[in-house]
């Protein structure tokens, strides 16, 4: 395989996208302190899925976010459940894993030491909310009642702070069992794959918009969902809230491996906890800033395409072999390959 690298591939449209995104980084200042460039948490991990939470988490914190929690500063958070917390510590003694999660006993009658109360075992997460930035939901949560109801009460926690959250996975079942979860939420970014896509629109019980653009059933799926910002993933990703809509058409590599997903996950909830770094104006973002609505999509594109350019860069040195922890190993070439220093040095990247 050849290892010739021309750099990535976009259209005009999607290098103008990036641009702007590129407004929304921080640089590098003296100044700041550990925090102030994104507080993330990742929820998910149960017992059969400990590495979708690992590789989302890594990917924010590979991507440059201040993941930090009470008086332990470290590059990432997990909640899971106790088991998976065991596992997840073995993989990075970056991440901070917080065993809060519980799974429901083996039967009704075997509760012995569980807590089986997703009133109380979301009470022990929500407590967490205001040390936090940004909230993934989703990442190897698996289908078990009682992480669902828990992750429910934490969403509706983090909507009432109006805390951003992304939703993948099987967290996308619960949007499409209770829409009213999500509808109306500006803060909220969903990230289906087609068939998650499909499952959220039947479930809204959408008609086919009936028109030959392409972007034409994203935006009538953010418009059900009230405002929503989806990332519809394929070919190219679209994102739009209904409203205003962009296109992802990067070139990615072509292996499609379980777990990129979780890359995107958490590359999108760095760039919203860059957000609100923009919003609290910790460097001079010049003049005619962006608007908080418009940094939700791109935020959404920004980590669509550091997704996309790490599937490129890993497919180019793996191949066929290429999986999932490749692209956390591409995290930061690519945001460079993108974006560059973001220091004042307009040559730095390739926009």
């Amino acid at each position: 395989m050849t290892t010739n690298d021309r750099g990535p591939q976009m259209s005009a449209a999607t290098r103008g996208a990036l641009g702007k995104v590129r407004r929304m980084i921080p640089p590098m200042l003296d100044k700041f302190h550990k925090g102030q460039l994104g507080r993330i948490a990742v929820i998910g991990g149960s017992e059969d899925y400990t590495g979708a939470p690992y590789f989302s988490a890594m990917a924010s914190a590979r991507l440059g976010c201040d993941m930090v929690g009470g008086d332990d500063a470290r590059p990432s958070h997990v909640i899971c459940t106790p088991g998976t917390a065991a596992v997840i510590k073995t993989y990075s003694p970056n991440l901070m894993v917080h065993p809060l999660m519980r799974q429901s006993p083996p039967s009704k009658t075997d509760t012995g030491e569980h807590d089986t109360d997703p009133e109380h075992i979301a009470a022990t997460i929500i407590e967490m909310l205001p040390r936090l930035h940004v909230l993934v939901v989703g990442p190897g949560l698996g289908r078990d009642p009682l992480m669902k109801a828990t992750v429910s009460r934490v969403i509706r926690a983090a909507r009432g702070k109006k805390m951003p959250v992304v939703l993948d996975a099987d967290a996308l079942q619960l949007v499409q069992k209770d829409p009213d979860l999500v509808k109306g939420y500006k803060g909220a970014i969903l990230t289906p794959n087609v068939v998650e896509f499909g499952r959220l629109w039947d479930a809204l019980k959408l008609d086919d918009p009936g028109n030959e653009r392409e972007t034409g059933k994203v935006e009538t799926l953010a418009r059900a969902l009230g405002g929503v910002t989806i990332i519809q993933k394929g070919g190219k990703d679209f994102i739009s809230n209904g409203r205003t809509t962009l296109t992802d058409d990067l070139e990615g590599g072509k292996k499609r491996s379980g777990g990129q997903g979780d890359t995107l996950t958490g590359a999108v909830a760095t760039f919203l906890g860059w957000r609100k770094a923009y919003l609290d104006r910790l460097w001079d973002v010049g003049d005619n800033p962006l608007t908080e609505d418009e940094m939700m999509g791109l935020a959404a594109i920004g980590g669509s395409a550091i997704t996309r350019e790490c599937s490129r860069l890993a497919f180019l040195k793996k191949g066929r072999s290429l999986q999932a922890s490749d692209l956390t190993d591409e995290v930061h070439n690519a945001f460079m390959g993108l974006f560059g220093e973001v220091d004042g040095d307009s040559n730095a990247s390739r926009l």
